[in-house]
């Protein structure tokens, strides 16, 4: 029992965790500009090779072998061989923890029941983790590890599921109250293909289909084909328009320094290039989070980049703003732009806070008990360098920050700030900087009616009603929860608490928030890593999408797609959809990747361990029923360049009934980014009545009338007309023949 106890409280109770952070650079690598970022991730593999990291899963088998080989027989000894299994099992090497695990059972752990039972359920995780790689990974499909799985990704070796199956019925046999073992079983044998019919009936989770009275026509994951299916652990995505052509790039990250960025451009034809080494981006690794910027208004996206999440005293890692040379390449200026700080973090946000027309940026830092790490606000100093002016604007917040997010909820002109924290602390900044003044926040949380949540994460503004007052959206994490609550509540409907959910306020239009999370039917657990909004099926209501899960290697969630109806209620459509990956989901970004008038969706997926790594997904949205559409993109003169905080209202008539719907000019949600060309539903508008600009710095209002729809604009900051632009639409191949990355 020692061993078991020690791993349970080193594993379940701690709330911080630090990752291994690999090594990543190349003899032969050429000398660039970037060099003094590289250099400075190097200098972070010192703590690959530290057993304290519960992430350095090599360091920990070494250290593991160090014991065994002087204690093997006794306490000691058996601990470290559980711990090496582990180790082994998230470094993907299955067959090895396996081979150990088998050993421990043979070697008397079967006789004590506590220690027998969690052996035997890490020996069935390991084996239906094998079925997977074997399958979903060496072998995958487009349909490989959507749930519900379909026989497209039925496995074709089930001996690793199979087995999996034998070791759940026998632990379900023990104990039929083991929710997250029924859970895992009934995926086991979805896997196999025999789900329903051959699970045992006092086991089965039925599928219930509430979606089907709003039906979505099934998306398609076609990365493979485009060989946009990198394969890395948890990180970021931007897609947007990075060398103005018109249309949509992707850039990825991920946050092992051993996993490098990724650059694929769009060659307008349905096809990508991969331009990650000569951009300069495939020698710079990390960074669970990015985020697009124009930070010195020239007219070209910028590249923020976020490192040291979740690591603690190993993720003192310095974050990276890469200029956009104008020609294919990235250039690291965190350095001379005076951004250049080492702290733990993945969350940040642009805005003009100061309305001066430039681009401010503050970012959420993780502090905890002895490691203190504020929050920064960096003002921009128009000439390419910023400074840090948090603890004068009330703004150096010393919290474990996750999600941060900008916007202006009480539509005084001025962006304030939310900030979501893993201690369930949420923060409202009310932003009250005097013209010509020093950047100034004052705390509001109370006086709005923000509660306290248990621990959040990914957090947004958005106005989901579309009554012209932005909401706040945040989304609940189960840090250290079990599978075992999500498939309690969410498949079996036993309450199981309020960790994990999803939670709406809802603007009131007096500086208050109500929280309406329950009657808009968000009253699930989704442990939502990720997420961000687009308007799937051109209604005008904005929609949203998670990437699920937790660090735990049993956390199998399908990621989830919600779709808002008429601002009354949302609903789960993920299974009609198809979008419902079992892997881990971080970064999303909704966009219309084909031209053809429907936002899809790219999630990047994969969690924190090497065995853990999966393959991105680019899901494309076959349309949803013929609505109309409006693409908006602004370029600020006065205001900054890329309109970032510009308010757009879109007058209407559908169906004899006349609306609007409101956007605000940004990335989307704080965890992915979305273009920050405006794409707005019109439903069955045939033609848009009024499209209305409020510009930030300038306070302009502009009008245009009549503006016909399905089309592509670009609205200049002062001009009396708009341009228009028509991109190529195109269908992407749906084979898997695409280049491996």
């Amino acid at each position: 029992m020692i061993f078991f106890l020690r791993y349970k409280a080193t594993c379940y109770n701690s709330i911080l965790i630090a990752v291994a952070i690999l090594g990543f650079f190349s003899c032969t690598h050429k000398k660039s500009p970037n060099d003094d970022m590289i250099a400075m991730l190097r200098a972070q593999a010192q703590f690959e090779n530290d057993p304290k990291n519960p992430y350095a899963a090599q360091a920990i088998i070494n250290h593991s072998d160090s014991v065994i080989e002087v204690s093997a027989g006794n306490a000691d000894g058996v601990e470290a061989l559980f711990l090496k299994a582990n180790a082994l099992l998230e470094l993907g090497k299955e067959q090895k923890a396996i081979d150990i695990y088998k050993q421990l059972l043979g070697n008397g752990a079967k006789n004590d029941y506590l220690q027998s039972q969690f052996i035997t359920k890490k020996l069935a995780l390991a084996y239906l983790r094998l079925g997977e790689r074997t399958n979903c990974i060496h072998n995958h499909t487009a349909e490989s590890c959507i749930y519900p799985i379909s026989p497209g990704g039925v496995h074709a070796d089930k001996t690793g599921s199979e087995e999996a199956i034998k070791l759940y019925k026998k632990l379900l046999e023990q104990d039929s109250h083991d929710y997250e073992s029924r859970w895992l079983i009934n995926i086991a044998y979805m896997t196999t293909g025999e789900y329903p019919a051959q699970v045992p009936p006092d086991l089965l989770i039925k599928q219930e289909n509430k979606d089907a009275l709003d039906r979505i026509k099934p998306f398609k994951d076609v990365a493979g084909s485009l060989g946009l299916n990198t394969r890395d652990m948890a990180g970021g995505v931007i897609i947007d328009d990075f060398n103005n052509d018109g249309y949509p790039d992707i850039i990825t990250s991920s946050w092992g320094l051993d996993e490098t960025m990724h650059y694929f451009q769009n060659n307008r034809n349905g096809t990508f290039t991969d331009m990650s080494q000569h951009s300069g981006l495939g020698y710079l690794t990390g960074g669970l989070q990015i985020i697009q910027t124009d930070y010195n208004n020239d007219g070209l996206k910028d590249i923020f980049v976020l490192r040291g999440a979740w690591q603690g005293k190993f993720g003192k890692e310095p974050n990276s703003l890469l200029r956009n040379n104008g020609d294919g390449t990235f250039t690291d200026v965190t350095r001379q732009s005076g951004l250049l700080s080492f702290h733990p973090t993945q969350t940040a946000t642009w805005a003009d806070f100061n309305n001066d027309g430039w681009l401010d940026l503050f970012i959420g830092n993780e502090s905890k008990p002895g490691d203190d790490n504020p929050c920064e606000l960096y003002i921009n100093n128009k000439n390419g360098t910023f400074t840090n002016v948090a603890v004068q604007a009330n703004c150096a917040i010393s919290a474990f920050v996750k999600g941060v997010t900008s916007g202006d909820f009480d539509n005084d002109g001025l962006p304030d700030i939310f900030i979501s924290t893993m201690t369930g602390e949420e923060i409202l900044l009310k932003n009250e900087t005097v013209k010509n003044g020093p950047v100034k926040f004052k705390n509001v949380t109370q006086v709005a009616g923000i509660k306290k949540n248990p621990g959040t994460f990914a957090t947004w503004f958005w106005d989901y009603d579309n009554d012209g007052w932005p909401d706040i959206l945040i989304c609940g994490y189960g840090y250290t929860e079990s599978l075992a609550k999500y498939a309690a509540q969410a498949a079996l409907h036993i309450p199981n608490g309020d960790v994990g959910k999803v939670y709406l306020y809802r603007n009131k239009h007096d500086g208050t928030f109500e929280d309406v999370s329950d009657k808009m039917g968000l009253n699930k657990l989704t442990y939502a890593m990720g997420g961000n909004f687009g308007d799937i099926d051109n209604d005008g209501y904005l929609d949203f999408y998670l990437g699920t899960g937790n660090r735990l290697f049993e956390s199998l969630i399908p990621n989830k797609l919600f779709k808002n109806v008429d601002g009354k209620r949302f609903i789960d459509v993920t299974s009609s959809a198809r979008v419902g990956s079992l892997q881990k989901g971080h970064g999303v970004s909704f966009a219309d990747m084909n031209n053809d008038g429907n936002e899809d969706i790219f999630i990047h997926l994969g969690g924190a361990y090497a065995g853990d790594a999966y393959e991105n997904a680019l899901y494309i949205n076959p349309g949803q029923g013929g609505n109309h559409w409006i693409n908006i993109a602004l370029e600020g003169a006065k205001s900054n360049r890329a309109a970032i905080g510009a308010h757009i209202k879109v007058t209407f008539k559908s169906n004899g009934i006349e609306r609007s719907v409101y956007r605000d000019v940004n990335s989307g949600g704080s965890f992915g980014s979305n273009p920050l060309q405006q794409h707005i539903g019109i439903a069955q508008a045939t033609l848009i009545e009024n499209i209305e600009i409020k510009w930030p710095t300038s306070g302009l209002t502009q009008q245009f009338n009549d503006v016909a729809v399905d089309q592509n604009i670009k609205i200049k900051e002062g001009s009396k007309s708009f341009s228009t632009f028509k991109p190529v639409k195109f269908n992407f191949p749906t084979g898997m023949a695409g280049m491996k990355m």
